[in-house]
């Protein structure tokens, strides 16, 4: 079975394989597109992840992750914020190199709530203020910055917005083309206002609106007892990823899906094996609802 052309993998999939390989992995699976992670960029320096994105012939779909954003004021949170500005940059060389298609979207975690404070109103604030700062610098190098909600069992230490609503309250206060926000099915799907959110997203122009980049996995229980590595093949779990899915495209969303998993055992498998399964699962659980006729975004 080929590749949808509208997959990606996101390198987290593949947590394991060092930059070369992960490209390599990918491109022989006759995926076209990558999402990049900056750990394994800083590894190879940019420059370097830069030249051999571009000689992979593979797009990116995302840049990540930047963030954490929920310091109070002092030197913690100025060196967070000069880490997000270094970002910023980051994304838009690396979306230069990459394929025609390529996006210059960063990811966003919020943060959680910090240590010894029990402020989350405050938290979200700053949060707020901090993407006020960057929006910018994010202008300025053509970047979008793509605030992800996460499940509310990561609010007390990785991200203090949990619901797509949120992002949006925050994301509308600024350029669609400078601020958007991540649908990530992983978190999300629970949401009773989701799909009325999602419309919201799609109501600033065309191109999915607020939606920078729609991201799946799956949900299955029991979790694990690390709840980050609770992520699923789409198709393992409980989400609805033709309902999901058919009420991004409805925005007009027409980049690039990236897969991204945690999950220690698919971590510990075979790379080509990881990326063939995931390929399979998407085509069956996602692909099935995507116009193959429809050109992805150049």
């Amino acid at each position: 079975m080929s590749a949808h052309p509208r997959l990606s993998i996101n390198q987290a999939t593949i947590k394991h394989a060092p930059f070369d390989d992960a490209l390599r992995v990918v491109r022989d699976a006759g995926i076209e597109s990558i999402g990049l992670w900056r750990e394994p960029v800083a590894e190879v320096g940019l420059v370097e992840a830069a030249r051999r994105l571009e000689d992979s012939g593979l797009r990116m779909s995302t840049y990540c992750r930047a963030g954490f954003f929920t310091s109070p004021e002092g030197p913690e949170r100025r060196a967070s914020l000069d880490d997000n500005r270094r970002a910023i940059e980051e994304t838009a060389t690396l979306a230069a190199a990459g394929a025609p298609g390529s996006e210059a979207v960063l990811v966003l975690v919020a943060g959680g709530i910090p240590a010894g404070s029990t402020d989350l109103a405050g938290s979200r604030e700053r949060v707020r203020d901090a993407i006020a700062e960057l929006a910018p610098d994010a202008a300025a190098a053509g970047v979008t910055l793509a605030i992800e909600p996460l499940h509310p069992m990561y609010v007390s230490d990785r991200a203090v917005i949990s619901m797509l609503g949120q992002a949006l309250d925050i994301a509308e206060q600024f350029d669609p083309a400078t601020v958007g926000v991540v649908v990530d099915t992983f978190h999300v799907w629970w949401d009773p206002q989701l799909f009325e959110q999602i419309a919201r997203a799609g109501g600033h122009g065309g191109d999915g609106g607020r939606i920078a980049t729609y991201q799946v996995c799956d949900w299955a229980t029991p979790l694990p007892a690390d709840v980050l590595l609770g992520r699923h093949y789409p198709g393992d779990g409980v989400i609805d990823f033709g309902a999901i899915t058919r009420a991004v495209l409805a925005t007009g969303y027409s980049a690039d899906i990236e897969v991204e998993i945690f999950n220690q055992q698919i971590w510990d498998s075979l790379w080509t094996d990881v990326v063939e399964r995931t390929s399979e699962a998407f085509s069956a659980a996602v692909g099935v609802h995507l116009d193959a006729a429809a050109p992805v975004r150049r």
